[in-house]
């Protein structure tokens, strides 16, 4: 379990300084991104709870079906607002651009209505795609990529200057300020190799947690952006599971909600039955999946790690369907939800 540490921010960063304008701008109301979802995909895509009012016939929806559903999203508003959310983002919404759009779009909205999302991220089909051109093998095992030194400076590369700029430019583009980081800046993490390094090369874990570079910056508004590579006491980098980055980074920041973008619903009760959705679960029912071979894979590396976060203090974790569009929106701002809700 990695530890946490805490310095004092620096006054140039303070939520209190002049220095510092609002880093939320004015939403272009025809944005195409930001528009309602017509009415014939209002039953797949909804917002909040059903509408009082019906749902207009043409494809434009009226100013009256526009307000309902705001108003219906106020408790949930009310509930999430000044709460911090941590976002790991990959599988499928990071390699379709109406998914990067969609995602994008939601942490815009969400930091407009007073909540502070965190976006954590991977990138492994960009660093696929570089090793192909450099002509060097991917190897994984177990899951986890095979990170041999010339590897590791290509996934770097690719994290902080390729993947995470691109991120920090599109929500820019949309209307809010992100800031792009790793795990090296500001000694936000410092990691250690996992225990069969000698067979992974240089893949880690987090060993500590200095989330002190973070909170003046969420405190002003703006969105982090953490590619998930960070280095050791002696300086050396490592390339670190995504996941466990993110719920490592909300336990530390005591986040009221951790958020996995996965490529499947969610935690499913038969795993060949996509209508067994488990909605909502708490910890000894998804250790008791575990142990009865419900939840195999690659789900459990994702379990394991909502239960740790869930352990140090996140009030809920929960692993939903990236492929969907708006899954934040519906996970955030819907009882519904999009995907498998874990409780302590």
């Amino acid at each position: 379990m990695a530890t946490v540490t805490s310095n004092t921010p620096p006054k140039s960063f303070s939520s209190s300084s002049s220095s510092i304008s609002n880093p939320l701008k004015p939403l272009n109301p025809k944005s195409p991104s930001l528009r309602f979802p017509p009415r014939n995909n209002h039953h797949h895509h909804r917002l909040s709870i059903n509408a009082a009012v019906s749902p207009p016939s043409s494809d434009t929806p009226s100013p009256d079906y526009r307000f309902e559903i705001l108003s219906e999203s106020l408790p949930f508003i009310q509930k999430f607002r000044g709460k911090t959310i941590v976002v790991k983002y990959g599988g499928a919404a990071m390699t379709s651009p109406e998914l990067k759009a969609s995602v994008v779009s939601d942490l815009v909205l969400l930091a407009c209505v007073g909540l502070r999302p965190i976006l954590v991220h991977g990138g492994g089909p960009d660093i696929n795609r570089y090793l192909k051109q450099l002509n060097i093998p991917a190897e994984f095992r177990d899951g986890l990529r095979v990170t041999d030194a010339t590897t590791m400076e290509i996934v770097s590369m690719v994290l902080v200057g390729k993947v995470n700029k691109n991120l920090v430019s599109l929500i820019n583009a949309a209307g809010a300020t992100a800031v792009g980081l790793s795990g090296h800046d500001g000694r936000l993490l410092t990691a250690r190799p996992v225990p069969n390094s000698d067979q992974l090369g240089f893949v880690g874990e987090v060993a500590r947690v200095d989330p002190s570079v973070l909170r003046p910056l969420v405190d002003s508004g703006y969105i982090p952006v953490i590619a998930s590579v960070a280095a050791d006491e002696a300086g050396q980098a490592y390339n670190i599971n995504a996941d466990t980055v993110a719920g490592e980074l909300a336990a530390a920041l005591g986040a009221e909600k951790l958020i996995l973008l996965t490529d499947v619903a969610g935690i499913l009760e038969d795993k060949e039955d996509v209508g067994s959705l488990v909605k909502e679960i708490d910890i000894k029912g998804v250790k008791r999946m575990i142990e009865d071979g419900k939840v195999g894979g690659g789900m459990i590396p994702k379990v394991k790690c909502c239960i740790r976060s869930l352990a140090q203090g996140v009030k809920t974790a929960s692993i939903i369907d990236g492929r969907r569009q708006h899954s934040l929106l519906h996970e955030i701002m819907s009882d519904e939800g999009a995907g498998t809700m874990i409780t302590g």
